[in-house]
């Protein structure tokens, strides 16, 4: 089978590994020369190219399945909402006639719940803050251009399922603060906001089962089985550190919170404050965690660190 990767980063290069096990034929977008080299020592046929320059997307190849997988490159000088949305605008112009299935890794921060609420597929979508209006702006293209059940049929016969997934961890990505934990200095943030999060192990198994022959929702809610405030999270993350209890500066007033104001997007993602239910994931798409919990994924992710 023919996969094409576009963000070929820490879950998009993953996928890309399992793919060419498979025996699949897997082709990658990169804007780097060192890339396109990396990729091609492990099997991977780079493809040069910049979602953000459309001439540029002539060349992708046909692909049966594509996983879209952009972050968002704070390095680039590019804004977030010409990677998120008018990059993507200009790729799904040139899928509808190269693809059948496209896959597309969003964000939990489409939901704009602040109060604790369970949020599902079914749930309101009103982000208030800015990330939340772009990955939700995105998610809105596949309707435009057609790749959904739900959208008007439209002359392209590719479709699209987009997954929501929740705050990443995995070997190489913890998304905590494990130096200042470490030191004993205090975490800026509120302990008791709740925390989503998906290990990327699931991730990937998740995405490789919506690569077969079975029906799809338009969306997926990717979260573990049981979120957790912050507060528990660093304090298991702690105790598995053998590191001081954490301590937080919840109004963020002193001096290290100051120090501290680039929180990763696990904590980004804490500050929304809902829980997500992981239910169709489970019971309609048929994925059993490996990791349902971080009590058996942080272990894992700090041996393979």
């Amino acid at each position: 089978m023919r996969k094409l990767i576009i963000g070929c980063g820490y879950v998009g290069l993953t996928v890309a590994r399992e793919w060419v096990k498979q025996g699949d034929q897997v082709s990658a977008l990169t804007r780097s020369e060192d890339n396109a080299r990396k990729f091609t020592e492990s099997g991977i046929q780079p493809v040069l190219g910049d979602i953000t320059q459309p001439e540029s997307l002539e060349r992708l190849p046909e692909a049966d399945t594509v996983l879209y997988a952009v972050g968002f490159d704070r390095t680039a000088d590019k804004s977030r909402r010409e990677i998120y949305v008018t990059g993507l605008d200009s790729v799904l112009k040139v899928l509808k006639q190269r693809s059948q299935k496209v896959i597309y890794l969003s964000s939990t921060s489409v939901y704009g719940q602040t109060a604790g609420e369970w949020v599902d597929e079914t749930s309101v979508c009103e982000p208030e803050r800015e990330n939340g209006q772009i990955c939700l702006e995105a998610e809105q293209l596949f309707e435009q251009h057609g790749f959904l059940s739900t959208s008007v049929p439209k002359s392209n016969a590719a479709t699209a399922v987009i997954l929501r997934l929740a705050g990443i961890y995995g070997p190489g990505r913890l998304l905590a603060r494990m130096e200042q934990i470490n030191a004993g200095e205090p975490l800026a943030g509120n302990p008791d906001a709740w925390l989503n999060l998906i290990h990327l192990a699931d991730i990937v198994q998740t995405i490789l089962r919506c690569d077969t022959n079975i029906h799809l929702e338009d969306r997926y809610l990717v979260s573990d089985s049981r979120p957790i405030t912050r507060q528990e999270y660093y304090l298991t993350l702690a105790r598995l550190l053998n590191a001081p209890e954490p301590r937080f500066d919840s109004d963020g007033s002193g001096e290290t919170s100051r120090k501290s104001t680039r929180f990763n997007s696990t904590e980004r993602a804490a500050g929304m404050n809902k829980r997500c239910s992981n239910k169709r994931l489970r019971e309609e798409l048929g994925v059993s965690l490996t990791f349902p919990t971080i009590a058996e994924g942080l272990p894992d992710a700090i041996k393979k660190n």
